[in-house]
């Protein structure tokens, strides 16, 4: 008798869990030549930023467009940015993971691994922006408690470590798996992913203590990284609120921001959500149930962020303080209204209308909906950062006229492209290492969703007896 398929299971329950493990690995047993062109170009714009950056340390923050006026611009706005981005391992992992939302299984690993490689580049960008990065060792020697970006760095710090080792602990049972089906090592390439297995594996054997172990601390995890994420973006937002600016003296750039951060959070994982899904064939893991489900969550994150963004504008617009009143006009009518306009209408706005509707939540429409999303996080985080640095309370009197204005430059755009290759790159590399899905996971899942199958086709063929039952003592 044929299985019957369940559009809206979680996992289908025809996988077997050999078939599972075949396909999250199959990626991992060979690099194509698109794959090898890939990280090429890759790491060809990782390499020209890195010179950018070199001649930045050569000539000085001169040599960019930075100047009293704008001292942070380009890369600020970024770091904001990819702090915002890591939240999606805590939305879609830890938030969904404690809420017991089982359909979080084949996607997890995905949304963890982008909060790993934001952290990584998003921590080193206020590093570039200094003039002289070894002096980032005062923050240890001469740091001040009272200072916000002293708990910016720790509470950075504490959230790296935490989400390195929130990706690592799901892990460690797949790392085995590999390592004992690697048995072949006679090249070297083989035998370093051997010996990479067996160290991140530490181990395992799979005993039921063992996973009794590993269940309490991922517990313990999912429970503790939720809180210290949400502290991390509302103390990058102290950095601005804590500033007496017009702009940034605001009492919610903590909410807004962690709203904001997990809005574009959430986008990003359905980003990488359709790449693999094609990339690697993953149709059957991902579904359109997958898309739907997370197409709510972002439109509900992204209603939360609208009313946010509505009054952080609506309150002081309606006073039109003279302190604020310059900047709004730049913002609202001036010289940064296309981008102001573009970003409230086409980014958030078109975002909510499109996911509205189920057509709006399926694969395709929520990659270019997402991607929409992503580009006008960025540069709602440029919009914070640069037009308020250009109206300062009081002015700089006899300075060059340009130095009024800020654009970036081929150097600062350099950095930032060689950033994102570089975030990008570790993602490539990791996908060619390791399984993209939570091997264990999918398998538990698939198998749940069979013991729910064989429990519903008892209870129909109860029913069946039941009614011949029924009929039979009717017809006597």
């Amino acid at each position: 008798m044929e299985k019957p398929k369940y559009p809206d299971s979680n996992i289908p329950a025809e996988l077997s869990e050999e078939v599972i493990r075949e396909d999250s690995m199959r990626p991992t047993r060979n690099w194509g030549l698109s794959t090898k062109i890939w990280l090429a170009f890759l790491f060809s714009v990782a390499g020209w930023g890195l010179y950018a950056y070199v001649h930045q340390l050569r000539g000085g923050l001169g040599v960019t467009a930075m100047r009293n006026y704008v001292s942070w611009g380009l890369y600020i706005s970024t770091f904001v940015f990819f702090i915002g981005i890591s939240h999606s391992g805590t939305l879609v992992s830890a938030i969904l993971r404690i809420t017991k939302q089982d359909w979080r299984m084949p996607i997890t690993r995905i949304a963890e691994l982008m909060t790993f490689v934001s952290l990584c580049f998003g921590g080193i960008m206020p590093i570039i922006d200094l003039g002289h990065p070894e002096r980032i060792g005062n923050l240890v020697i001469f740091g001040r408690v009272q200072s916000p970006l002293m708990w910016d760095v720790m509470s950075i710090i504490t959230y790296f470590t935490g989400s390195t080792v929130f990706l690592w602990l799901p892990m460690i049972p797949d790392m085995a798996l590999m390592r004992d089906r690697l048995t072949d090592t006679t090249k070297r390439f083989d035998k370093f992913r051997k010996w990479l297995y067996t160290k991140l594996a530490i181990g395992w054997t799979g005993s039921k203590s063992q996973w009794k172990r590993l269940e309490l601390v991922m517990t313990i995890m999912t429970i503790v990284i939720i809180p210290v994420a949400v502290s991390v973006h509302t103390v990058v937002s102290y950095i601005f609120a804590m500033t007496l600016r017009p702009g940034w003296n605001s009492t919610i750039f903590g909410p807004y921001f962690v709203a904001g951060a997990l809005y574009s959070g959430s986008a990003i994982v359905i980003l990488a959500m359709v790449i693999f899904r094609k990339l690697y064939h993953l149709e059957k893991y991902i579904t359109y149930r997958h898309f739907d489900l997370m197409g709510r969550v972002v439109l509900a994150l992204t209603l939360i962020y609208a009313y946010l963004n509505l009054n952080e504008y609506w309150i002081p617009g309606y006073k039109m303080a003279t302190a604020e009143s310059h900047l709004l006009h730049d913002l609202f009518s001036g010289s940064y209204s296309s981008a102001f306009w573009l970003c409230q209408f086409g980014t958030v706005l078109l975002p909510i209308i499109v996911m509205c509707f189920p057509k709006g939540r399926t694969p395709g429409s929520l990659a270019v909906v997402c991607t929409l999303i992503a580009i006008g996080a960025w540069v709602k985080r440029y919009l914070i950062v640069v037009p308020t640095l250009l109206h300062p309370f009081l002015p700089i009197q006899d300075v060059p006229s340009d130095w009024s204005q800020y654009f970036p430059n081929w150097v600062e755009w350099s950095v930032v492209m060689g950033a994102l290759s570089g975030m990008v790159i570790i993602v490539t590399l990791y996908a060619k290492f390791f399984p993209m899905m939570s091997m264990w996971e999918v398998v538990h899942g698939a198998q749940v969703e069979e013991s729910k199958r064989l429990a519903a086709e008892a209870v129909a063929h109860h029913e069946i007896e039941v009614h011949k039952s029924e009929t039979a003592k009717a017809a006597l």
